[in-house]
């Protein structure tokens, strides 16, 4: 029986030695993070990949969670640089080193599993199939907790995310996010196996990966049927919307207001505001309350979705306002406001860390808890207000709750000129195609884009110019595989992952009898 090119001696040593290594991983990073909007070479984000996994083989646990803690840094630290345009260099630093003990701790199981499975199953089989799908899983599952814990996680950055724009988006639709991720990193460390394999590294061996790419390629976007129309106008002010911007009270209100002007006479079902696109809350200020009603009623009486920061009974929400007729006809609070930005949890424990940063923060927001549909003049909207785009859960939920479309309100007014806003707006087209939906993705100030359900982009307004957005866009029905079953996906991936490491490493330390 042919052995596997990973065999007990080799597989106990590393492929590459331990300062060479460190190099590589603090280089991967940025190679990965290339795959990402703004800079968009998608294939880089596999590059860099294999770059971790060739690390990774062979080392003992101490050496692979230094090294998985350094490609880890290296990527965050790149990736979410944007994040020192807000609050400074502390909340980048403290979440970078966070997010990369997560990559550490997930780069030792890969490396178990480098160690374990050759030791135990020898076949051609185990090494470029068993192998290379375990591994994958694992970085599955290393993906999935970190995007759920703590304080609801931070799912920014998973591979999956690098592919909007590339050939192997559509699967999303299939497998939803942890589903892409766990096939992208299946191809990376299946090309990986055969190039480390002298036998293997023939025309027939490189025809495997090639063919898996190939298989994966074919799979068409899974399709959802249009069965009308919903014609939108959004709108990008442009206004002083930042945190830290000077402005005066209703700034913001009034430049949503001005590039408004140019909808009065046009024909349009819903206007849509983003997040923050009034500052002055209509349920408690009746001059906002006054104007936007006037805006309605000059552009035929139609309803407007805005956001806004409401206050009840004493707490504070991000909210989304469906107004008509001078009246809230719905409303849909963030579910999830983002930690140490929207509200410091366990206040009392972080704040002698760095009392000016957290002083800061002077109000928390309060997670919202209703769902996030509203039935507009017959139409069904699914709300997702800024960083609600990440939770897998909500998008899945507002599908089962009817949605026939997507709204996505944010305000990237605090990251200025950075790829924050491009790689937010890569996750909104990832949701797209995700849930069989088109998708309005409306910033303050921009970049603003209407997106077709196949991600195709409908229309877009550029960063930092007022305008607006206006389209019929279809209302779709029918549910994406994705939806239906996109968490029992990740619990099948990351069940088998970490099952298959565990029965590894039982056998691996079973004694062997001597014949």
């Amino acid at each position: 029986m042919p052995r596997s090119p990973l065999t007990p001696s080799r597989a106990g040593r590393p492929v590459v030695s331990l300062v060479p290594a460190l190099v590589l991983a603090a280089a991967s990073g940025p190679v990965i993070d290339a795959g990402f909007p703004d800079k968009n070479v998608w294939p880089l984000a596999l590059v860099g990949a294999g770059i971790v996994l060739l690390t990774l083989i062979g080392r003992r646990i101490g050496t692979s969670f230094l090294v998985g803690f350094i490609a880890g840094l290296s990527f965050y630290l790149t990736h979410i640089f944007w994040a020192t345009l807000y609050l400074g260099p502390i909340p980048w630093l403290a979440l970078s080193v966070v997010e990369s003990l997560f990559f550490a701790a997930g780069s030792v199981l890969i490396t178990l599993a480098y160690r374990w499975i050759p030791r135990v199953w020898t076949s051609t089989a185990a090494s470029f199939a068993l192998l290379p799908v375990t591994v994958a899983a694992l970085w599955t599952l290393r993906e999935a907790i970190a995007s759920v814990w703590p304080y609801g996680g931070f799912a920014w950055g998973r591979l999956s995310l690098s592919q909007s724009e590339s050939p192997f988006a559509g699967l999303v639709s299939w497998l939803g996010l942890s589903g892409l991720s766990f096939v992208l990193v299946l191809i990376v460390a299946v090309t990986l196996q055969v190039l480390l394999s002298p036998k293997a590294l023939t025309v027939t061996g490189l025809a495997v990966p090639v063919g898996l790419i190939a298989s994966v390629l074919i799979v068409p976007t899974w399709s959802t049927q249009q069965f009308g129309g919903l014609t939108i106008a959004a709108v990008q002010g442009n206004g002083k919307a930042g945190y830290f911007d000077e402005r005066e009270p209703g700034d913001i209100l009034i430049s949503q207001l001005e590039a408004s002007k140019e909808l009065v006479g046009k024909n349009v079902d819903l206007v849509v505001w983003p997040e923050n696109g009034t500052d002055l809350d209509p349920t408690r200020d009746t001059n906002a309350a006054v104007a936007l009603n006037l805006l309605s009623k000059s552009l035929g009486n139609v309803p407007i979705l805005t956001g806004t920061i409401t206050k009840r009974d004493g707490e504070y929400f991000n909210s989304s306002l469906l107004l008509h007729d001078g009246m809230v006809l719905d409303y849909y609070d963030k579910v999830h406001p983002v930690p140490f930005g929207e509200y410091v949890p366990d206040r009392e424990f972080w704040e002698p860390f760095a009392p000016d940063l957290i002083g800061l923060i002077q109000r928390d927001y309060t997670p919202g808890t209703r769902d996030a549909v509203m039935d507009i003049n017959g139409a069904i909207a699914g709300i997702s207000i800024c960083f609600d785009i990440v939770d897998d859960g909500l998008v899945r939920d507002t599908v089962d709750r009817g949605a026939q479309i997507i709204i996505a309100q944010t305000n990237n007014a605090d990251f200025g000129q950075t790829d924050e806003n491009q790689q937010q707006l890569a996750i909104a087209r990832m949701r797209a195609i995700e849930s069989g939906r088109a998708l309005v993705n409306i910033s303050t100030v921009g970049e603003s884009q209407m997106i077709g359900p196949d991600g195709a982009t409908i229309s877009s307004i550029p960063s930092y110019e007022p305008g607006h957005l206006l389209e019929t866009m279809p209302l779709m029905r029918g549910t994406t595989p994705a939806i239906l079953l996109g968490a029992q996906i990740e619990f099948l991936i990351c069940g088998f992952g970490l099952g298959t490491l565990v029965a590894a490493g039982t056998g691996a330390r079973r004694p062997r009898r001597r014949s």
